[in-house]
């Protein structure tokens, strides 16, 4: 039975997340209605990442396994047609046959995220939904520098959502930039793995102190706390992109 790696992009504003939901659209479930539509077969697909309601890939990585050794670009064009006639915003930019113990989530060694301010006193036409609008100036090089702080490896309790289902809070982050472009402001995350809402906290707390409200002090002051309620607003899930996933080369196609 051979297991494809599907490299997926998807506008996350018309569903409830990534994962199945009982009542609401996922990601997900539009993704492996597609597979059955094409090859007949009920399926169910493991992410790199289960991103929340109204969060964006640009390259988020799933497997699946199937019966029969379709070839790729079928696998690729077929799911997409189906995706395409039931009108989800959700493409499939490659199908790959990879070895079996290929796991999209547990083979998965970094996490790329990332995260965009419109930081301008109109809003936007054209990206709504695909930002955070913010109207009041935002010090881009003050947030670079407190995003220091939040570096290496930590207990990030205050960073992290109270349904958050991970075993222990300590993660270790191994980017936090930001920069601006402009009226757009990014923030790039990376690590292994992220808690639940984490990138989205840390983003909120920094805007924080881009608008003068928090000093580099008072981030660290809430780092320390481990405790939920030290975190600043947290950023909405509009501006939250899923850019990449990394995976050991002796986990890529199967030759």
């Amino acid at each position: 039975m051979p297991r494809f790696r599907l490299d997926i992009e998807y506008d996350g504003s018309l569903f409830a997340g990534w994962q199945h939901q009982a009542d609401q659209p996922s990601v997900q479930q539009a993704i492996e209605q597609a597979i059955e539509k094409f090859c007949g077969e009920a399926v169910r697909l493991r992410a790199a990442g289960r991103t929340d309601a109204g969060v964006h890939a640009t390259a988020q990585v799933a497997h699946v396994d199937l019966a029969k050794a379709w070839p790729d670009d079928k696998v690729r064009d077929a799911v997409n047609a189906h995706l395409q006639a039931a009108g989800a915003h959700v493409v499939i930019l490659k199908a790959t046959v990879v070895s079996d113990d290929f796991d999209a989530r547990f083979s998965a060694t970094g996490r790329h995220y990332l995260y965009r301010i419109l930081n301008r006193r109109a809003p936007s036409a054209l990206e709504k939904g695909k930002v955070w609008w913010v109207p009041k100036r935002l010090d881009a090089d003050a947030m670079h520098e407190a995003a220091k702080i939040l570096l290496g490896r930590h207990d990030f309790t205050t960073f992290r959502s109270t349904q958050c289902q991970a075993n222990s809070p300590v993660r270790t982050l191994e980017r936090l930039d930001v920069s601006r472009q402009g009226d757009m402001i990014e923030v790039r995350a990376s690590a292994r793995s992220f808690l639940h809402n984490q990138v989205r906290s840390m983003v909120g707390s920094l805007k924080r102190v881009g608008d003068g409200s928090w000093s580099v002090g008072d981030l660290k002051a809430a780092l320390e706390a481990r405790d939920r309620a030290a975190c600043g607003q947290v950023a909405p899930p509009d501006g939250l992109f899923l850019i990449g996933v990394d995976y050991p080369d002796t986990l890529t196609i199967q030759g």
